[in-house]
């Protein structure tokens, strides 16, 4: 399993720029290490999944993961120094591509973990999101990312906003890096969750066809009897959180941080009293180009919920008419991940996987 990982990243990443290191030989060393455990009797539930660790310095939070059996095989990219739009990725060979389309960014920071899942390099790739950098990426590149309940797991980050979180193709391997990381076992179905649908949290714009694409994702999850959507009523307003969520990342916090971030967090206590899910679209906009988004911001519509702390995932929405994906994002009350995982797994098995244009695939068993 490792040795194929090994040799598609040597066939493919020269021209998809996911990885910033290969550790060729410490990762032969360490499958060799998971072969001898194994036939020990040992069982470890991800015995062998070769994985991608985000950044350089990836192995710090993988601990979890490598002591069920994973292999990681490299660092994936993440943005260069001095790059205030982080929404792209610098990889050992240059800048990361989205695998859909070379000329469209795969989104940020996580960006390497997520060209890498997606283009069938490995099935998993650790990331960590402070404000939608694990979310946005997996939207552009059509693939599953969960963020988990902030503060749940140690974090460097000294404002609390950012989260570990995960890049996958599939929903089941999603589950199996929560189970590790948790300690939970699947979470039990009651029936469909119930959904509330916001096209832009109440602040937010979103370009015609992500929310379009979105807003389809969600009725199909409706019409299959997924999730039973809850009448409008009253539509879902947020205060917009880029005041807050840059001043607790400026010198100090101030009154800022906790106006919005009260009334947000008080208005999603009282949504999640009464629906388990809220569902948007992940991103206002579609892929852009390696030179940057404009003026809007990519993170309007995740990154509220590193204010709120809840949890949240961007499963594959659709294919925009530029041929690049959109995602559509789906939040939980604190603590609920088996809410979204079990969420994902329904999605694809309505709709499947789709590879990238020109991608070959390998099947992992």
């Amino acid at each position: 399993m490792v040795r194929g990982a090994l040799e598609r990243i040597e066939r493919a990443d020269r021209a998809l720029g996911a990885f910033a290191e290969v550790w060729e030989d410490a990762a032969a060393e360490r499958a060799a290490e998971v072969d001898a455990r194994v036939a020990a009797g040992e069982r470890l539930p991800l015995a062998g999944v070769p994985i991608g660790v985000k950044g350089r310095h990836g192995l710090r939070t993988a601990g979890p993961l490598v002591a069920a059996g994973c292999v990681p095989v490299g660092a994936t990219a993440v943005p260069g120094p001095g790059t205030p739009w982080r929404t792209w990725g610098l990889g050992a060979h240059g800048r990361t591509v989205n695998p859909w389309r070379a000329d469209r960014t795969p989104g940020g920071s996580s960006a390497g973990s997520a060209a890498a899942v997606a283009a069938g390099l490995v099935p998993l790739a650790t990331g960590s999101d402070g404000a939608g950098s694990v979310r946005i990426p997996a939207a552009w590149c059509g693939v599953l990312g969960l963020k988990v309940t902030n503060g749940r797991f140690p974090s460097p980050d000294r404002t609390g906003l950012a989260a570990p979180g995960v890049l996958a193709r599939h929903a089941a391997d999603a589950a199996a890096y929560w189970a590790v990381l948790s300690g939970a076992g699947p979470g039990r179905r009651l029936g469909p969750p119930t959904a509330v649908f916001s096209p832009g949290l109440g602040f937010a714009d979103p370009r015609p066809e992500p929310l379009a694409l979105a807003r389809a994702a969600v009725d199909r999850l409706a019409d299959a009897g997924v999730v039973r959507l809850l009448p409008s009523g009253v539509p879902v307003r947020l205060e917009d959180p880029a005041p807050a969520w840059l001043a607790l990342r400026g010198p100090g916090a101030t009154s800022a941080v906790r106006g919005p971030r009260g009334v947000n967090d008080r208005r999603l206590a009282a949504l999640f009293d009464r629906a388990d899910l809220l569902l948007t679209p992940t991103t206002p906009d579609p892929a852009h180009g390696h030179d940057g988004p404009g003026d809007r911001y990519s993170t309007a519509l995740t990154w509220a919920f590193n204010l709120s702390g809840h949890p949240a995932i961007s499963i594959p929405a659709g294919v925009g008419a530029d041929g690049c994906p959109v995602g559509l994002q789906a939040v939980a009350a604190h603590g609920r991940e088996s809410v979204l995982l079990a969420l994902a797994a329904d999605a694809e098995a309505l709709t499947g996987f789709r590879a990238p244009p020109g991608i070959n695939y390998c099947t992992y068993i």
